[in-house]
């Protein structure tokens, strides 16, 4: 029960901005819900006075459809049968004139809906928790108008006979099945006021007045509910057993708790009934369910139906542990100042010392804003059916632990990415965000891009699962995904576009290095060259990128100094043999670059023959001639040696 208790304490920390509708990420409607209620995209609004007299109607515009409304237990989980909800609702349980004008289905009658949502309505309208809006409404609906009200308005099409058009939509939704919403005006009084008495009083709409949200509340919570022993509290409450869906999203209908099968009694051989399961306070429940649901929309990330959120115990901004390192550094600039400070102790060398401080300066900045108590909470959600969701992760951190392990993540694995940012492409020193992982290792290329399609999209969400207890919990990468890495990276005859391979080998670099410091090993792999190392898979990629770069060299190019030959080296076209049989493929490309040698002048070619001479003599004895297949460490070697050397032409 720890995680309802977080989410409880969420939400009763910012219970002041329940009922206040605000705009998400995206653009979307962001609301933390008061209890007792849910949204709903409404079709339709209505327009009263007071006295509950009809004034005018129109057709919901699609930005404004977000509409909060009050519901019962039974309402907010209903599927089928007859549960309405105990203010706005669907025509056929608003209308008391509905059959007048709707041909129903295989001759159904909605009468029924109607006359139990105005008996509900009715006991609310005359409770002494009422509201003047839910009197007015009592009392407009009472006169069964409503359809009639809305056809006379044009907000309903009917045919030659009077009858409405089913196939007519609005927002999608059937005529017929459309939601309505309330709005109630009153005009001034001109004995009090010298305005005109047809000016109109501005008053919230119903599904924005927390006055009419909180008399619902008060109603609620002196209903005759039966009560029982909440096992969250220990006290005896209202209990709730129909528990909230649209928890990922407004169109989710899996529910987080659920014990509603009577048929199969999936708790059987567990307990006796459901009662004995769980039993949870109604309030409680509410409370857990409008956090989590507003928590998710506000900071949540999905991933093919995984959803995951994380949040500070007192809403104070964390980074995001799925972005790339770049993507971390601007969020945090975005909202606090930051400049040219002093290099932070324990700096990796051979990186960008500019990026590096510049990452390190962001985790810093979010440590200081952060209490000694502070905590980080982490859920995580997948649905195996569309109609039971599972929690797959529920943790508790201290805030200061998460961003030890992200400061880890980000510079265990730190090396030299490229991506595309402000229409051009973009290098940085750090770690790319967790969809690019996904993309790289499991994606096709697609009009230029590696990305996951169609059915490998669920790729996403497995990769996730698989790196949260890295990044999050400092736990080790899987040896799997690093030999994939590694695969991908030796294969650049697969890839179309040769950016594509470089983000590749990038990818496999950075978590070859990332395994290396886990396996704690002496040597300490960057950026920068290694001349001295005297690891095997190490000289061989070094080799490799000799023979790549000097072939690379003699390419043709134009008055501009463009390369206008589209074609891999041989060092390239051999790679995935090289990392098989590095010494007999190393014959191989050493005879097939010897042309090359006669393009190049003679003082690039001493370079490169000294070059080769030099790693060469680097070898222990007896490591050049074994013909073992190489580690991941060839292409740090690979990668390190072509830096150096394009850094090289470039100073040249």
């Amino acid at each position: 029960m720890n995680w309802i208790r977080e989410l409880c304490d969420l939400y009763e920390k910012n219970e002041q901005e329940a009922g206040k509708m605000t705009e998400g990420r995206y653009g979307e409607p962001l609301v933390l819900l008061p209890i007792f209620h849910s949204t709903v995209q409404a079709q339709i609004t209505v327009t009263l006075n007071p006295e509950g007299d009809f004034l005018r109607a129109e057709r919901v515009q699609e930005e404004d459809k977000t509409t909060i409304i009050p519901v019962t237990e039974k309402s907010a989980a209903r599927t089928a049968g007859i549960e309405p909800h105990p203010l706005c609702d669907n025509l056929k349980y608003l209308a008391g004139d509905y059959m007048d004008y709707v041909v129903p289905d295989k001759e159904k009658n909605f009468s029924e809906n109607h006359e139990k949502f105005m008996v509900d309505l009715e006991k609310w309208a005359l409770s002494s928790y009422s509201h003047e809006k839910v009197q007015a409404i009592w009392r407009y609906l009472k006169k069964n108008s409503l359809m009639k009200d809305l056809i006379s308005q044009g907000v309903l099409t009917v045919d030659g006979q009077g009858k409405v058009l089913k196939e007519e939509k609005i927002q999608k939704s059937s005529q017929a099945d459309a939601f309505v919403r309330f709005r109630v005006e009153k005009k001034w009084d001109s004995s009090r006021s010298f305005l005109l008495n047809n000016q109109i009083e501005a008053l919230p709409e119903c599904w924005k007045d927390s006055s009419l949200q909180n008399r619902y509340i008060d109603y609620c919570r002196n209903m005759d509910r039966a009560q029982g022993l909440s096992y969250l509290t220990g006290e005896q409450v209202q209990i709730a057993y129909l528990h909230p869906k649209k928890i990922r999203n407004e169109g989710d209908g899996a529910k987080l708790i659920s014990a509603n099968d009577e048929t199969n009694f999936t708790f059987r051989g567990r307990f006796v009934n459901k009662e004995e399961a769980f039993s949870v306070g109604y309030e409680d429940s509410q409370k857990a369910h409008n956090a989590l649901k507003w928590i998710i929309r506000k900071q949540g990330r999905t991933w093919n139906g995984l959803t995951v959120v994380i949040w500070e115990s007192d809403l104070r901004e964390l980074p995001e542990w799925s972005m790339d390192t770049d993507q971390v550094c601007d969020v945090y600039e975005s909202t606090d100042s930051w400049g040219d400070e002093e290099d932070p102790e324990g700096l990796y060398s051979g990186t960008n010392p500019r990026e590096a401080v510049r990452f390190l300066n962001a985790i810093e900045g979010y440590r200081q804003k952060l209490d000694a108590g502070s905590r980080m909470i982490l859920m995580a959600f997948d649905a195996a059916t569309t109609g039971r969701l599972a929690m797959m992760e529920s943790r508790s951190l201290m805030s200061s632990a998460y961003l030890k392990n992200l400061e880890s993540w980000y510079t265990g694995c730190g090396w030299i990415q490229t991506k595309f940012k402000n229409k051009a492409f973009y290098q940085y020193y750090g770690m790319i965000s967790v969809k690019d992982v996904a993309n790289i290792l499991y994606g096709v290329e697609s009009k230029g891009e590696l990305t996951l399609k169609g059915a490998n999209d669920k790729m996403y969400a497995e990769v996730c699962k698989r790196l949260i207890p890295c990044i999050i919990y400092g736990r080790k990468i899987p040896d799997d995904m690093v030999r994939l890495a590694v695969k991908k990276a030796s294969s650049p005859v697969s890839y179309e576009k040769p950016y594509n391979w470089e983000r590749a080998l990038a990818l496999a670099c950075s978590l070859v290095k990332k395994k290396s410091i886990e396996r704690k090993e002496s040597e300490v792999w960057t950026v920068a060259l290694n001349k001295e190392s005297q690891e095997r898979s190490y000289l061989f990629g070094r080799l490799l990128a000799v023979a790549d770069c000097m072939e690379y060299r003699t390419f043709e190019r134009d008055a501009n100094g463009k390369i206008t030959e589209n074609r891999l080296t041989s060092a390239r076209r051999l790679m995935n043999a090289f990392s098989q049989q590095p010494f007999r493929t190393w014959k191989l490309i050493e005879e097939r670059i010897q042309p090359y040698y006669a393009k190049l002048s003679i003082q690039d070619q001493l370079f490169y023959s000294h070059l080769i001479e030099e790693i060469c003599w680097r070898f222990k004895e007896g490591d050049f001639e074994k013909n073992d297949s190489l580690n991941g460490l060839y292409l740090l070697g690979f990668h390190n040696q072509v830096y150096a050397l394009r850094n090289k032409v470039e100073e040249d």
